[in-house]
């Protein structure tokens, strides 16, 4: 199986972020006389999440300001919930939002909450068009797109495919993120002399809704109707994989794209956030570095750190992520994959 990556096996960032830590004492807010931070994800399906963002986001802040608090909250991709959770953070002085935006609808609510407070709100991960945010922390996601839809084109071609069909399984359409995938991943596509077969927007990022979209791709084109899938990450690949195995479809034939599982993306993408939370906490102005530049969120030109991705497949695997501990060569070499790994020079 082919993968490529933001987070494919997943997206390492190219460039290196120098953080530099936030100097001066911390403000008030707090307890101890730190500041609470709100860190609010959007769901805990992907393992990064709870496993990564967090324990870095709160790594890092610990780092910046001791006496600083994180007030966690995660809405397990619920927009209700997400604005409750909010709310609560709010009420119990947050002086920043770090906000992963499960809805950018329901997201336009919270910064206006926010607002009406004077509490600044760091868009993490996810931009949030249209609204009053002091930041944003993310990757070049457009790029994430092309990135993937030129690592399959060029795997299908280079397998004899002139001129290719795959079905394209894209993320949430509540995501902006998703968006900005799909807009890469298209630019590409239609250039290279691929075909869409078909083409689906899954609802809350969902495996078992990838995995029903890729039942319909099946039973529309037929078993060898298609020659390849893009999935916008390893959610929606694995159900596209279960989908095709119940098919009988052997996945190795088929190229799929993923993105999600490169620890270096979020060793970067974490602690850029929590250092630009701990200095708006303080009424500060976002930090140079980590933040590099501007992002136009169709209301204002928005502070941000825009990280660059890059595309993982079999043949770099070892120099990323095994190098950079997301999964050792033991986890992922065992008896089935033994020989793939060795003939990739992983184990």
């Amino acid at each position: 199986m082919f993968r490529s990556s933001k987070r494919a096996l997943g997206l390492a960032g190219a460039a290196v972020v120098a953080l530099g830590l936030v100097a001066a004492g911390c403000g008030g807010g707090g307890g101890g006389g730190g500041a609470k931070i709100a860190l609010l994800l959007p769901e805990n399906k992907t393992a990064r999440y709870e496993t990564q963002d967090r324990p870095l986001f709160e790594k890092q802040v610990k780092k910046d300001c001791p006496k600083c608090s994180v007030l966690y909250s995660n809405a397990t991709q619920d927009p209700a919930k997400q604005q409750s959770q909010a709310e609560a953070a709010l009420t119990q002085g947050a002086k920043v939002l770090v906000l992963d935006a499960v809805d950018a609808a329901s997201a336009d609510v919270i910064v206006k909450r926010a607002n009406a407070q004077k509490v600044p709100v760091l868009a993490y991960d996810r931009l949030i068009p249209n609204a009053n945010i002091d930041a944003y922390v993310s990757f070049d996601n457009v790029r994430v797109g092309k990135l993937q839809a030129t690592a399959l084109t060029q795997k299908l071609k280079s397998a004899g495919q002139a001129a290719p069909t795959i079905t394209m399984i894209n993320g949430a359409p509540t995501d902006n993120n998703a968006k900005l995938f799909k807009q890469g991943a298209l630019s590409v596509f239609g250039t290279s002399g691929v075909k869409i077969g078909k083409q689906f927007d899954t609802p809350d990022w969902s495996p078992d809704k990838a995995q029903n979209e890729m039942q319909q791709a099946i039973t529309a084109l037929g078993n060898n109707g298609f020659q390849g899938v893009y999935a916008a990450n390893d959610g929606t690949a694995g159900g596209a994989i279960a989908a095709m195995t119940s098919a009988g479809i052997q996945p190795a034939t088929r190229p799929t794209t993923g993105q999600d599982a490169e620890l270096a993306a979020v060793q970067r993408e974490a602690p850029a956030a929590a250092t630009i939370a701990v200095a708006l906490s303080k009424g500060q102005k976002p930090p140079t570095p980590p933040i590099n530049g501007t992002t136009n969120n169709g209301q204002k030109n928005v502070p941000s750190t825009i990280l660059t991705p890059v595309a993982v497949t079999k043949s770099n695997i070892a120099g990323t992520i095994v190098k950079d501990g997301f999964w050792t060569a033991s986890q992922i070499c065992t008896a089935a994959f033994a020989a793939a790994c060795k003939a990739n020079g992983i184990a």
